[in-house]
């Protein structure tokens, strides 16, 4: 392996570690590692360890740099922005905020105005800081010019996959231009079971296949070697930029990019050096180092040439012909996923057992998939052929899913993992020290530091840690609802847990990893209403995490999936209870009533969501009010009961932001700080209404959303709110 392999990798170290606060730890790193190479008089390492020095120091400059742009653009309130997503009143988007000399990320609740992707605005608004930069409040846009070309060019490409591929096309969009936003968790869920959740969104492997495709179109074109490869360079390069350069696609694109400039100059390259290369991104943007996309990418590519080199020196001597071909592909699967098991285990909560076998199988699908979705999408202007483009491709995309429904059903050959971060780190240790073996001559050592690694996880405490506050985690789980309240103490109550489907649910896919990974008890289930979308899970939770209690509205009549949450309860011990207004379960300092439904009012319907359990939660003077598919009549009934109880900093929106629930009076009466819609995307309802969105806008709300945001949490001291989605965090004003 060549010195600027190891280079870039002790840079990366020494930015994770910086960026991580890690400061204690990174010091003794490199101490440890200044005083092996003076013990062995190695200058090399000495220099390794100067350069991962070097990386810690980098990334407290650039927190310092972001630092200081931040409290500039916290001083404002009026910036030149980039909007990277449509906008409009309800919305909550990202955007680039201009200043001099600096950019600085904000997240906009849109209040007024309205403008599409790529645009430049003016955004006027009450600025609060967050994590990753700031998160300006009741934002209004004022339209100067269009802006990004290269944002516009990727939201246009996004509506042209919308209306080619139609039902195919979130996955579509997955595969195209790294939009997930729209992938059903169900789908997903299968994919990372079969071990080919990496294929959902774009990687190396994606752009190379284009490359390669886009090649034999240049040389079917009978352009001379040169000339086809420059072209084949040209739109790679403008692929990569159209779907806004995600870290693993830039990888790849430096990759090929050296490949094919030493094969025209006829002169060898290491493959370590290519990838050091192309793995220096951070070099320019330090941050990317963060990014699990890059990090698995950068794992992907080191499998592919540490399982080759196995390949060499285990199958190559031993067989031949095909045999030698299907043993070197498996034995390469395998690496790579014994390798990238730590991040997917973290990232996606499985680990698969199977993924060596399918990956082998789904690779060739995509390779004949992928160019023909970018010719489909290429030849949107001609609507009949793009779509007649877009039929043929259809079997293969069924073809890809059913190798991962076959896959997902494979007896145990998935595992439903939550480690630590702890745990995570030392996993990563492990894949670190098995691709060294994988490689070197000498693989005792860097075999006895992965055992080592391993064994320590196998020890490792998982006793969670006291939250000391109130957390309201909204989980994404696609269009249903799953609401979890972490306790000071970290013990949990659950509302609702998502939705069933065909040989899965929400509850098992996404709730029990969720909670898992952060630890505790579940104290009790409250269901709001028998609808499958919100009861769907209730058994494999009830199930796995024995909850002591069934809090339950109990309408007449209700779905299989709630029938079958009512015998698994009875079964494993659960005790049921019956909810009434004026209700009370208190849980470690935290008070939970229950406002409806009353019984009298329940005997008059026949819709569940009109008999939905409300909930107030309070901690200190903060509260959240949880109203489950609740629409008008219920919300008549509550306001009528008693409309002073209402009020709210948190609001769960009912019925997914449907026009049938939220109005005005219900709205006035709550007057959420923050509102939160649990929605899938793209689902078939329209949820949420753009009416919905508009009124919570008007009253001052945040609005948040699951199918934008991912999972949201929302904690409290019982004073002030601290919100955090998609990784980023901000604190809101203490109540009054």
């Amino acid at each position: 392996m060549p010195l600027i392999a190891f280079a870039v990798a002790a840079y990366v170290a020494g930015l994770i570690l910086g960026f991580g606060h890690a400061f204690i730890l990174a010091g003794v790193a490199v101490c440890v590692t200044l005083l092996v190479a003076a013990h062995r008089r190695a200058p090399t390492i000495a220099a390794l360890a100067v350069v991962g020095a070097a990386g810690i120091l980098v990334a407290h400059w650039t927190e310092r740099t972001e630092t200081a742009c931040r409290a500039r653009a916290l001083a404002l309130h009026q910036w030149d922005a980039t909007i990277d997503d449509a906008a409009a009143p309800g919305a909550f988007v990202t955007a680039r905020l201009h200043l001099a000399g600096c950019t600085v990320t904000a997240a906009l609740a849109v209040e007024r105005g309205s403008a599409h992707a790529g645009a430049a605005v003016v955004v006027r608004g009450a600025a609060i800081e967050s994590a990753r930069g700031i998160t300006i409040r009741h934002a209004s846009l004022a339209f100067e010019s269009h802006g990004s070309a290269l944002i516009a060019l990727r939201a246009r490409a996004g509506t042209a996959i919308d209306s080619v591929f139609r039902s195919d096309a979130p996955l579509v969009r997955a595969l195209l231009i790294a939009d997930t936003r729209s992938l059903d968790p169900a789908l997903r869920d299968r994919y990372a079971a079969a071990g080919i959740v990496h294929m959902l969104s774009i990687s190396g492997l994606h752009v190379a296949i284009i490359a390669m495709a886009m090649l034999l179109v240049f040389q079917a074109l009978r352009l001379p070697r040169a000339a086809a490869t420059i072209a084949t360079l040209g739109v790679t390069a403008l692929y990569i930029a159209m779907i806004g350069a995600p870290p693993p696609a830039l990888r790849s694109g430096v990759m090929l990019g050296i490949a094919a400039l030493t094969r025209l100059a006829q002169r060898p390259a290491s493959t370590w050096a290519a990838l050091a290369l192309g793995a220096a991104i951070p070099l320019v943007t330090p941050r990317t180092a963060l990014d699990v996309g890059y990090q698995l990418s950068i794992i992907g590519m080191a499998s592919l040439i540490a399982g080759s080199a196995l390949v060499r020196k285990w199958i190559t001597p031993r067989l031949d012909g095909i045999r030698a071909e299907l043993a070197g592909v498996a034995l390469v699967s395998l690496v790579a996923t014994l390798a990238s098991a730590p991040l997917t285990a973290w990232r996606f909560g499985r680990l698969s057992l199977i993924a060596p076998i399918t990956n082998v199988i789904a690779t060739p699908v995509i390779a004949v998939a992928q160019p023909a979705l970018f010719l489909a999408m290429l030849a949107s202007p001609a609507l009949p052929v793009a779509r007649f483009l877009a039929d043929a491709v259809h079997p293969m995309l069924a073809l890809l899913d059913l190798i991962a429904s076959l896959g997902a059903r494979v007896p145990f050959g998935s595992l439903a993992v939550a480690p630590t971060l702890a745990a995570a780190i030392l996993l990563g240790v492990a894949s670190a020290a098995f691709l060294t073996a994988c490689v070197s001559d000498f693989p005792s050592r860097p075999l006895i530091a992965a055992v080592g690694a391993l064994t320590l996880v196998a020890w490792l405490p998982f006793a969670p840690t006291p939250s000391h506050g109130v957390e309201l985690h909204v989980i994404d789980v696609g269009q249903g609802d799953a609401i979890a309240l972490r306790t000071p103490r970290g013990r949990w109550v659950l509302f609702d847990a998502g939705r069933a489907w065909r040989g899965g649910d929400a509850g098992r896919s996404t709730v029990i990893p969720y909670l898992r990974r952060y630890g505790g008890d579940v104290v009790a289930f409250v269901l709001s209403h028998p609808h499958a979308d919100h009861v769907g899970g209730a058994a494999s939770v009830l199930r796995a995490l024995h909850p002591a209690e069934y809090w339950d509205g109990a309408f007449a009549g209700g779905s299989e999936p709630y029938r079958a949450s009512l015998v698994m309860a009875q079964s494993v011990g659960v005790e049921w209870h019956r909810a009434h207004p004026g209700d009370t379960l208190r849980v470690d300092g935290v008070t939970i009533s229950v406002l409806a439904p009353d019984s009298a009012w329940m005997s008059t319907l026949d819709d569940p969501n009109e008999a939905s359990l409300v909930a107030l939660v309070q901690y200190g003077v903060v509260r959240f009010l949880l109203v489950g598919d609740a629409e008008r009549g219920e919300e008549r009934w509550l306001l009528a009961h008693d409309s002073t109880v209402l009020h709210a900093d948190v609001l769960k929106v009912g019925h997914h932001g449907s026009i049938t629930s939220t109005t005005t009076p219900f709205l006035a009466a709550v007057h959420p700080r923050v509102a939160v819609v649990s929605v899938g995307a793209g689902n078939s309802y329209g949820h949420p209404s753009e009416v919905v969105l508009r009124e919570l806008a008007a009253s001052g709300a945040m609005v948040l959303r699951t199918d934008r945001e991912g999972s949201i949490v929302i904690s409290t001291d019982g004073r002030t709110l601290n919100v955090e989605d998609a990784g980023d965090r901000w604190t809101l004003s203490p109540a009054s």
